[in-house]
């Protein structure tokens, strides 16, 4: 294990951006692919790109969210692609992939991520 990162948002803080900014909002946030039926899971994925973050231990150094891409694996379990610089970044530290989990509960969404 080369790193760990856990974060957890308000589901309604995420509504709230989504509403106020709308595309331009999922557009920064987003990667090409990624999708959500429910705030719940846009706070998750938001959630899932800073965990991951946290875990590279860089945070968000030259990229941005678009560039950390959580999608679903056949069993519906996330899955983490890195795009870019974050890639870059991660190959840098040693890290070869990353596990993840996102959760929902009470207006809240969390989620922890592994680096390996």
């Amino acid at each position: 294990m080369l790193g760990i990162g856990i974060d957890i948002t308000n589901v309604d803080r995420i509504a709230g951006l989504s509403r106020r900014y709308g595309q331009r909002f999922t557009d920064k946030m987003l990667a090409a692919g990624e999708s959500f039926g429910s705030m719940e899971s846009l706070a998750g994925l938001w959630a899932a790109k800073e965990a991951v973050v946290k875990a590279m231990g860089t945070g968000y150094l030259g990229f941005g969210p678009p560039s950390v891409c959580i999608m679903p694996d056949a069993y519906g379990a996330p899955q983490v692609f890195l795009r870019g610089q974050a890639a870059e970044l991660a190959r840098q530290r040693g890290i070869s992939r990353f596990m993840v989990t996102i959760s929902h509960a009470g207006g809240l969404a969390v989620a922890c991520a592994v680096a390996l």
